[in-house]
């Protein structure tokens, strides 16, 4: 295994622009990685070597001619495959739109090009990101690299498994409620979701308009904030974007190690965010994390926040409704695949056999709750009552904020599950959000950091921290400090940890 993908993004990209590397010896070695391994993980959906090769060449080329360039030019970054590119193909894991390629970029994507990243792949999700395993991927699940027999969380699954298995050192993903923060805890990988319109959401296949963000995930607090100040900004082609100046990320991170920012800082631990069910492992590494900040000079505060118990509902309230508008689009007749039954029939006919062929189950269901919600003597009932609750949680979090700096709670409440494990009772999966939720609720930014291993199973702990929006320095800061405590703790970066998988493993005798 070459050494230069156990490398972070900021290391890389030191070496690159001091010309120690170059961009396509980065770039060769990770499609080696992906190459050797990914049939263990199936993380990918796509790769295409020639034109990775080529834009990692153009970027040597760029520097050899003496241009400037920025920390992460030559870079590799995996790509969810929600996020519509050019040079490779756009599924969203879905066969709605299988074979589909984009005639333009997302608006993050074609940023990460500009600053000189290489596009590495599109990695593998729950289908158009409804899910919390990706096991719902049209494409077949993704395995933990940490245990192959293992979720690795969802909806993008892919590119946090990626990142932990050395395949990519940075990854963009979306996450509408936790699906950033909730794989990254269960790979042991870093994830982070910004203030709502902090990152445009151009050319993100939508699924909840209200609720989708575009962040980052990588090994690092720092590559996390790295690549997050590429992405950030307002885009005029996004009528959510924010006109706002965001302080550099990398530089928050930087000084969260610089300084350890904790003492003197309020760390709130919402009770409704504490829950019963979480596995005593997973609880016990929160515990001590928070022991950890009280060393440091934090003050740990407790807050209620009375209506974070009806976030779920709420949450499978309006996110079905918003993906029922959203989907209506794959009709057969405008956008995605076409079935036509036996004998022809009418255009009624073709979009009920497309979409009856083309959805998976988990997004049917979806759908129908959502068309349900909004229909006529329905919609003031649920998705109007809905509405209201999330104005509530809102409000819950400016009297927290007023109280607290930032919220830490678990990411997830449990370690990564069997696959398989929860198929027949789909709320189960839906209540593994709980702690991830009210974020996206608020459109607070968020970020899961991983703070050790559950003593039961050995499998990765993350630490969910949250911040009022606009808030992303001190929620970096805060993190990198963190994350410097943990590694002084176990007397190594907890990435460098993760388990090396042989290649070959069989997935399949995993499951």
């Amino acid at each position: 295994m070459s050494e230069l993908i156990r490398l972070t993004a900021a290391e890389l990209g030191a070496k690159l622009n001091s010309r120690e590397v170059t961009a396509v010896e980065v770039a060769q070695a990770h499609l080696d990685r992906i190459a050797e391994i990914d049939r263990s993980l199936n993380a990918f959906l796509a790769t295409d070597a020639e034109a990775s090769l080529a834009a990692a060449r153009a970027v040597d080329e760029r520097r050899a001619a003496g241009e400037s360039l920025g920390d992460l030019a030559g870079v590799p970054v995996a790509i969810k495959d929600v996020l519509v590119t050019t040079d490779m193909p756009t599924t969203a894991g879905s066969k709605m739109l299988e074979g589909y390629r984009s005639p333009f970029d997302a608006t993050a994507v074609a940023k990460a090009r500009t600053a000189g990243l290489v596009n590495i792949g599109k990695t593998n999700m729950d289908e158009f990101a409804m899910g919390s395993s990706n096991e719902n991927s049209a494409y077949g699940p993704v395995h933990n690299p940490w245990s192959l027999g293992r979720v690795s969380g969802g909806s993008g699954g892919g590119s946090a498994a990626a990142v932990a298995a050395f395949e990519a050192p940075l990854a963009l993903g979306s996450d509408t409620g936790g699906s950033i923060r909730q794989p990254a805890a269960l790979t042991g990988s870093v994830g982070f979701k910004p203030t709502y319109g902090g990152v445009s959401r151009y050319g993100a296949i939508a699924m909840a308009s209200s609720l989708d963000q575009i962040g980052s995930c990588a090994r690092t607090v720092l590559d996390a904030a790295l690549l997050y100040d590429v992405i950030a900004g307002h885009d005029p082609h996004d009528a959510t974007s924010l006109n706002h100046q965001w302080p550099s990320a990398a530089a928050a991170a930087r000084a969260g190690v610089a300084s350890q920012p904790l003492a003197g800082l309020r760390v709130g631990l919402i009770n409704q965010l504490m829950l019963e069910g979480a596995q005593a492992g997973a609880r016990a590494q929160f515990e001590a994390t928070v022991a950890m900040l009280t060393a440091q000079g934090a003050e740990v505060i407790e807050i209620d926040a009375p209506h974070f118990e009806y976030a779920v509902a709420a949450y499978y309230l309006l996110h079905p409704a918003e993906a029922s508008s959203n989907l209506a689009k794959f009709d057969s007749v405008r956008y995605g695949m076409r079935v036509t039954p036996d004998g022809g029939g009418t255009v009624e006919d073709v979009m009920s056999a497309t979409r009856a062929a083309g959805f998976g189950a988990e997004v049917k269901r979806r759908i129908i709750l959502g068309t349900y919600a909004l229909s006529a003597g329905y919609y003031d009932a649920y998705y109007g009552s809905a509405q209201k609750v999330r104005t509530l949680i809102q409000r819950d979090f400016e009297q927290a904020f007023a109280k607290v700096d930032v919220i830490a709670s678990l990411t997830a409440p449990t370690t990564a599950w069997q696959i398989g494990h929860h198929a027949d009772d789909p709320m189960q999966t839906y209540l593994y959000d709980a702690t991830t939720i009210p974020a996206n609720m608020a459109g607070i930014p968020g970020i899961s950091v991983p703070i050790g291993t559950a003593a039961e199973d050995g499998l990765p702990v993350g630490l969910q921290l949250l911040a009022p929006a606009f808030q992303e320095a001190r929620l970096f800061s805060t993190a990198a400090a963190i994350e410097a405590l943990v590694t002084e703790r176990d007397g190594t970066p907890f990435w460098a940890t993760a388990p090396v998988i042989p290649a070959g493993a069989d997935r399949k005798a995993a499951e």
